[in-house]
């Protein structure tokens, strides 16, 4: 700039002027270009979004700055200071020409610019009294204004002057060119009538009494009486070039007030556009940083879902292991069990110690058989939990495998304790006591017995832990799940995929539809609107329960009675679209709020009409995210 930022500081307004001075030599000398390939520009403020200039709104411009408010600063004001100057002195050929209202044109029968006339615009009327006239009549101002009415007079006043006997009228018009043709053409008319100011003066005395008419000039301003009077109070002498002087002087006055609130305005605008620009590179950002959160939950799923399948496989097999190894130890007790029935021949007391043998090895062989449906039962209900967990809670995926393979890990046990108490048993009754090899086995086996024991109870210890951390999560989630609703809650709807729906909340359309088809359109929206908000308040009646027990013990449920009195009278009344709509209701009622009795708000799949999981929520937000991304690029 033409000055300094150290010198800014000690720029008072009062030097504003003085400091002008700098920048307009550097204007004059070429360093600061105003005139860049044909265009006018500010030079200094090239950081705008306007760039490229009329003069009118250049000059405009500068003249706003350098006049502004206290924000602008010293320097700015004397900067545009001397714009506006250079502007004035240097390309005053660059100004467009103002157009002006058109001036009426004065023919040779109008007055010429130099007559002097009483303005505000005014006509005399001069009515010599007859006879027969009403002098009451003659005075009354509204008798005249209603007789010159023609020449849209804003005021009338009429006075009588004595010497004269006669009645004189001043009829008032508008200050504009419009109230100035109508008071040149009131002298016209009378003039055609051969009744203007010239035959007034000129009549004699026994000229016929008639009404006489001309504008209000010098002369008359100056005359003595009530009229001239009356002139000099209201009204001032001037010529047409003095008032049409006066009104380009307003015009101007008029032209730089606007020219400034312009410039201040462009300001301001400039000002809204930086701060637009400024929010918007804000926005471009948080979207850029949410999508890279979005491809790192991606990612991160992604993962999630290959450790997933690879614990299943790995529990697969591990299942699989221990099938092949029950079925082996069942041959071995079934190899046993024959080798006991081939000593049938030995002593009584052999043969009844066989026995009892043969029933515990039976018993072994029930117990092991229980255990394998035990086995397969946990297994199957395995995987179910592992399927349920794996499309609702993938964020506790993690946990709850490792529950499964703690859950496996005590079953292993367990079965390992029973297996070696049928090797103790076994041992007790085909050992020799007295043989110190067979005492020592036993010894061994009781002490991994007990080993095993302790781990099983280790392993019951941290099961209890890992379901308290899976019920923490199931809360988690359910948290989660109610601060998306009430976040989604009048976002998302039936119009989209994913959204929010009030289960028990009747569904108008249906009511809608039947009603088409009784009523009228205008009557069918009333009827249908009145009919379902019925409906809805006898849903929310905790007296009325349409409900039955179906199944006996853990297996019986609650389901909706069809033969219930008003369930029957409405589908007969409006058919089975409408039934079905309330019934549909009222189960999802009786599932959510089945006490409270009133709607309650839950993530809803609409395209697959059922509950959504948390998973199927954050993904329709992120695509909806991207989507309303590609729009706004």
């Amino acid at each position: 700039m033409g000055i300094s930022s150290d010198e800014e500081d000690e720029i008072s307004e009062s030097e504003i002027d003085d400091y002008s001075e700098t920048p307009y030599l550097l204007l004059q000398s070429g360093k600061y270009k105003v005139k860049v390939n044909g265009m006018l520009r500010c030079p200094f403020c090239s950081g705008k979004k306007k760039q490229d200039y009329k003069y009118k709104e250049l000059i405009a411009h500068a003249s706003g700055v350098s006049k502004g408010s206290a924000s602008r600063s010293a320097l700015q004001k004397a900067n545009h200071l001397a714009l506006a100057k250079f502007l004035e002195n240097e390309l005053a050929g660059y100004a467009e020409p103002v157009s002006r209202p058109p001036v009426p044109q004065l023919n040779e029968s109008e007055p010429k610019p130099g007559d002097v006339f009483v303005f505000p615009w005014m006509g005399i009327v001069i009515n010599p009294l007859k006879e027969s006239d009403d002098k009451d009549v003659l005075l009354d101002s509204a008798y005249w204004l209603n007789r010159l009415s023609r020449f849209k007079p804003v005021e009338v006043n009429a006075f009588w002057v004595e010497q004269d006997s006669i009645v004189g009228v001043i009829a008032t018009f508008d200050s504009d060119w419009g109230g100035f043709a109508s008071a040149t053409e009131l002298e016209k008319e009378f003039e055609n009538e051969g009744c203007s100011k010239k035959e007034w003066t000129e009549r004699s005395e026994d000229s016929e009494s008639k009404a006489y008419g001309w504008c209000a000039r010098a002369e008359d301003y100056n005359s003595a009486g009530p009229i001239g009077q009356y002139l000099s109070d209201v009204g001032k002498l001037r010529t047409v070039s003095d008032i049409s002087q006066e009104n380009e002087q307003d015009r101007n006055i008029v032209l730089d007030k606007l020219s400034n609130i312009i410039a201040l305005t462009n300001e301001d605008l400039s000002k809204v556009q930086y701060s637009y620009n400024k929010t918007a590179m804000s926005l471009q950002k948080v979207l850029e940083e949410k999508k890279n959160l979005h491809e790192a939950y991606a990612d991160e799923t992604k993962k999630m879902q290959q450790m997933s399948l690879q614990n299943i496989q790995r529990i697969l097999a591990e299942k699989e292991r221990l099938s092949d190894e029950l079925d082996f130890k069942m041959r071995k007790l079934q190899s046993w069990a024959k080798d006991l029935d081939k000593k049938e021949a030995l002593t009584e007391l052999e043969r009844q110690k066989l026995d009892e043998d043969k029933k515990k090895s039976d018993a072994m062989n029930k117990s092991l058989q229980l255990a394998s449906r035990e086995q397969k039962k946990a297994d199957e209900s395995v995987l179910r939990l592992v399927e349920e967990h794996k499309r609702q809670k993938e964020e506790a995926l993690n946990t709850i495998l490792h529950l499964e393979k703690q859950l496996d890990t005590k079953q292993t046990l367990e079965m390992e304790i029973q297996e070696l108490k049928g090797k103790l048993q076994v041992m007790k009754h085909l050992g020799d006591d007295d043989d110190e090899a067979v005492k020592e086995k036993m010894k061994e086996m009781n002490d991994e017995l007990e080993e095993k024991k302790a781990e099983l109870e280790g392993v019951e210890q941290m099961n209890s832990a890992l379901m308290t951390k899976e019920r923490q999560s199931n809360d988690e989630i359910q948290a989660a799940r109610k601060k998306l609703i009430v976040g989604l809650t009048g976002l998302l709807g039936a119009q989209t995929d994913i959204g929010v729906k009030r289960m028990g909340e009747l569904d108008e359309k249906p009511f809608l539809n039947v009603c088409k088809r009784r009523y009228s359109a205008d009557e069918a929206t009333v009827e249908a609107a009145t009919l379902c908000s019925t409906w809805q308040e006898n849903l929310s009646k905790p007296s009325w329960h349409p409900f039955k027990l179906e199944g006996t013990g853990d297996n019986a449920k609650e389901v909706v009675d069809e033969e219930d009195e008003q369930l029957k009278k409405l589908k007969g009344e409006w058919g089975v679209e409408v039934h079905n709509t309330v019934k549909t209701a009222l189960e999802e009622m009786n599932e959510y709020n089945g006490s409270g009795r009133y709607t309650t708000p839950e993530l809803w799949n609409f395209k697959e009409g059922r509950k959504a999981t948390l998973k199927e929520v954050i993904t329709f937000i992120s695509n909806d995210i991207k989507s309303l991304k590609r729009k706004r690029t």
